[in-house]
């Protein structure tokens, strides 16, 4: 079927689905499609994916239904857009990203879906045949077991480099910290932050003052603060590999 027919056959549709959704993609990456779409890589639009990304966490914390329906579907079309680069590259399709989501669902959550694999980190108790997570924090601990397992991460620093690099420095700091804080190789002293016993809501706001005041310190003093959390994290991991 022609470019021509086959977007004719997507105007004016009631109601639109996934396949549609891939259908559209593919006309649009196709010769005599649209120019811009034809000329995109993975890196070219690298930077659209995470913008979608931030709009899609604003419309959460602007508790806006109909923004958040919008956003999502953004970053919706980033997936297929992404997955249609490999597809033509023949490195994998969109359905090689559903099957592959689905199977990770699967396998870590063996207290909804059973498990044939034995991992002794995994803390879940079998009952009448059929495994079972009680506490969210089970869960937590079963699924990061599991990801070691497939993952292969058998020790921390393994565990440590598996933390994507791409991330903000912060929430990456906050991961490495917590992961090795788990393992009992490190502990933050309170003398540092002066936190105290405080309570929930006036640490939440000691610590953002704090985090603002680093920052602006560091501007100051002409240190770029993310950049130097970046390096910081990467002399953690390097410390445990």
């Amino acid at each position: 079927m022609s470019i021509s027919k086959r977007a004719a056959a997507l105007k004016n549709k009631e109601r639109y689905t996934t396949d549609d959704l891939l259908e559209i993609m593919a006309i649009l990456r196709m010769p005599g499609g649209c120019p811009w779409d034809i000329e995109q890589t993975h890196e070219s639009i690298r930077s659209n994916f995470i913008e979608e990304v931030y709009e899609a966490v604003e419309a959460i914390d602007n508790r806006d239904p109909a923004m958040l329906c919008e956003e999502l579907g953004d970053v919706l079309l980033q997936v297929v857009f992404h997955a249609r680069i490999s597809e033509e590259a023949g490195e994998f399709t969109f359905a090689n990203v559903v099957d592959e989501v689905c199977r990770k669902l699967v396998v870590r959550h063996p207290h909804v879906f059973g498990t044939s694999e034995e991992n002794e980190d995994v803390v879940t108790e079998v009952r009448d045949g059929a495994a079972v997570a009680e506490t969210a924090d089970a869960v937590i601990v079963n699924w990061d077991a599991i990801k070691r397992s497939t993952k292969e991460q058998s020790t921390l620093g393994e565990e440590l480099s598996g933390i994507s690099r791409a991330l903000p420095a912060l929430m990456r700091a906050a991961k490495l910290a917590g992961k090795a804080m788990s393992a009992g190789v490190y502990a933050p002293s309170d003398a540092v932050s002066g936190a105290g016993q405080a309570d929930h809501d006036s640490l939440h706001d000691h610590f953002g003052d704090m985090l603002f005041e680093i920052a602006a310190s560091a501007k100051r003093h002409g240190v770029d603060p993310e950049q130097a959390l970046y390096d910081a994290c990467e002399r953690f991991t390097d410390k445990y590999k």
